[in-house]
């Protein structure tokens, strides 16, 4: 276990808070696993790790339930990301606490985190009257998923994309898969999610690209970790001029991490795909 592990509460007896509880927050530098896939200094890219809580609820003045759904937006330049089971307990402290209005919870939430994280972040909360901006949609590009090949690495091998980038051939093109599975670290929990590559360069062998991403399967590492390791390994073997890597995973407790990763691009909807 990594020297972070014994500060979470995964894989302990849960006690749920009776009364809001900043203190439930578990921040992970994210430093820790950079180094492992040589990120010292400067990042390669830019963006944000993008969460939707579900299970978000609170009490007026009088006492009545409010019910919401919170957007919140964590910078990748943050020294620290959130542990998720933290982050549901700590959102779960709300349940019984007595707050003026919405605003007031979304201030809490926004100093919380933020502290939480070493950054400033952008809470979005809506009200029951607006979940039908909520809107459920297929990605646009090319599915890599309805390939006739053969797999047998489920044990992460960014070599797969040795010679995976046709240098005679430069393309501007989308594509996706929903075959991404990975483990928690700590747990070893499944994880399962659907991820948009977007690119520009020498085009990326399509079968060498999909058995690479098979390879997570046995993997284990937070979301925020394996985008982020995605991204560095098609730098690295693919060599785009710019690259876009997206990932939308489906929600655990109430929560969803989708984390986005570009040198070109500054924003993403936050649109759901049919399995979250």
């Amino acid at each position: 276990m990594s020297d972070f592990d014994t500060n979470l509460p995964l894989g302990k007896p849960t006690s749920y808070a009776a009364a809001y509880d900043p203190g439930l927050l578990c921040p992970v530098p994210r430093r820790l696993k950079r180094e492992e896939i040589g990120l010292y200094g400067g990042l390669p890219f830019h963006g944000f790790d993008l969460w939707n809580a579900f299970e978000l609820s609170w009490l007026t003045p009088k006492g009545k339930p409010v019910v919401a759904i919170g957007e919140f937006r964590f910078p990748c330049e943050s020294p620290n990301l959130v542990e998720s089971k933290s982050f549901k307990l700590y959102l779960n402290s709300f349940n019984q606490t007595r707050c003026p209005d919405i605003g007031s919870v979304a201030t809490l939430l926004k100093r919380d985190l933020g502290q939480a994280v070493g950054a400033p972040i952008d809470v979005r909360l809506l009200l029951p009257e607006d979940f039908g901006q909520l809107q459920i949609s297929e990605w646009q590009g090319r599915c890599i998923d309805h390939q006739d090949l053969d797999f047998s690495r489920y044990a992460l091998d960014p070599g797969l994309l040795e010679a995976a980038a046709d240098e005679e051939c430069v393309v501007e093109e989308s594509l996706f898969s929903h075959l991404l599975k990975s483990n928690c670290l700590v747990t070893r929990q499944p994880d399962w999610g659907s991820l948009m590559i977007r690119y520009h360069g020498p085009k990326i062998n399509e079968a060498a690209l999909l058995r690479y991403l098979v390879s997570f399967r046995q993997h284990n590492e937070f979301h925020e970790q394996c985008v982020e390791r995605v991204f560095v390994d098609l730098l690295r073997f693919c060599r785009p001029r710019q690259l876009t890597v997206y990932a939308r995973y489906t929600r655990r407790g109430g929560l969803d991490i989708n984390p986005f990763r570009s040198n070109f691009e500054d924003d993403i909807a936050n649109t759901r795909l049919a399995r979250q």
